[in-house]
């Protein structure tokens, strides 16, 4: 069987849809992999777009719109709601059929290094790449975000450790060719499913509550100068609250790290529940990027009205309706399976 791995970058631009599709344009049409997916958001000013097929493939389509994000993309202007470190915030490559996790290791690093000698750019590793094991979360390496970036590579006050603050490649100061691109964090993950449940209410008091409550760090709680931190009620799961101006709601953004641990209907049920418990409701959720067909599956058979179903289209539909998939835009199966998206595409 050939090998098929998955790459997602995430770049910072949402809004001007002309300098994404120069970006993006330039990953498409090389033989052996497919763009499936470009997913822009205005409010978080981010641009999500998965690439899938061959590694060689993969690898130089990832390449090419990194080079495309450095030329079109200036951090010292971009604003937006989504955490982020530089014009490419994060660009993980996943293993799918016959690949695997050593060779997206191996594939993460080789990129970040001619990434950052090609271009002068600072490159991090991050995930199973990670050259540290306080390296391997994206949110530590991404701390203080862009704004502190300067700060962070000139002696100046910082959050981060020894272990984390510089970069594993390019420029370890910072100068004019930095201060466009920021920082490029590169890697290799597992299947992550980024989810947003969307809340109604404006000002995101109840979805930050939620973000905190559900997270697996939890909360951090002080008592003068002592503190400790209250575990959060979900396994492997990154979430906060943000608003979401453009449709005068809120939502709940997570980052589902193990699919098993925390099946995304578990993530939408709790959301519920603590939502509920404030008086307040769900306007259905959102999925950002493709996913595997067993997320929806699984999700179908926990809202069926059949506990006998198990016929894979009906499954995604109860998923679709039941998570409220299509409360912000319309959600096509087809495009966003990963399975069935590379058939259509073959």
């Amino acid at each position: 069987m050939a090998a098929i791995i998955e790459c997602v970058p995430n770049i910072s631009e949402g809004r001007d849809l002309d300098k994404i599709d120069k970006i993006v344009a330039a990953a498409r049409d090389i033989e052996g992999c497919s763009v499936l997916g470009v997913e822009p958001d205005s409010d978080y000013n981010r641009t999500v777009i998965t690439i899938a097929g061959s590694p060689n493939a993969v690898i130089e389509a990832a390449y090419n719109l990194i080079k495309s994000a450095i030329e079109n993309i200036d951090m010292r202007v971009h604003e937006g709601e989504h955490p982020r470190l530089g014009v490419v915030d994060v660009c993980p490559f996943i293993p799918l059929e016959g690949a695997e996790m050593d060779d997206c290791t191996r594939y993460a690093q080789e990129l970040a290094k001619r990434v950052a000698d090609d271009f002068s750019v600072p490159t991090f590793l991050y995930g199973y790449s990670a050259t540290h094991e306080e390296r391997f979360l994206l949110s530590t390496l991404r701390k203080e975000q862009y704004e502190g970036f300067e700060s962070r590579l000139s002696n100046g006050e910082t959050v981060h450790t020894k272990n984390t603050r510089f970069p594993d490649f390019g420029p370890m100061v910072w100068s004019d060719t930095v201060a466009r691109s920021g920082g490029i964090t590169i890697g290799s993950r597992d299947i992550l499913v980024a989810y947003n449940v969307n809340v109604d209410e404006k000002d995101a008091k109840v979805s930050k509550i939620i973000g905190s409550m559900i997270r697996s760090s939890g909360r951090l709680i002080r008592r003068g100068e002592k503190k400790t931190r209250i575990p959060g009620m979900l396994s492997k799961v990154q979430g906060m609250g943000v608003t979401l101006e453009s449709n005068e709601i809120s939502q709940v953004s997570m980052n589902l790290l193990d699919i098993e641990s925390c099946p995304i209907h578990i993530a939408f049920e709790a959301c519920k529940a603590i939502a509920g418990d404030h008086g307040i409701e769900l306007l259905g959720s959102e999925l950002v990027g493709l996913v595997p067909l067993t997320v929806l599956t699984d999700a179908g058979k926990w809202f069926s009205e059949n506990p006998e179903e198990s016929d894979e289209k009906n499954l995604v539909d109860s998923a679709i309706n039941g998570l409220g998939l299509e409360y912000l835009d319309s959600f096509d199966p087809e495009k966003r399976i990963i399975e069935w998206a590379l058939k259509g595409g073959e």
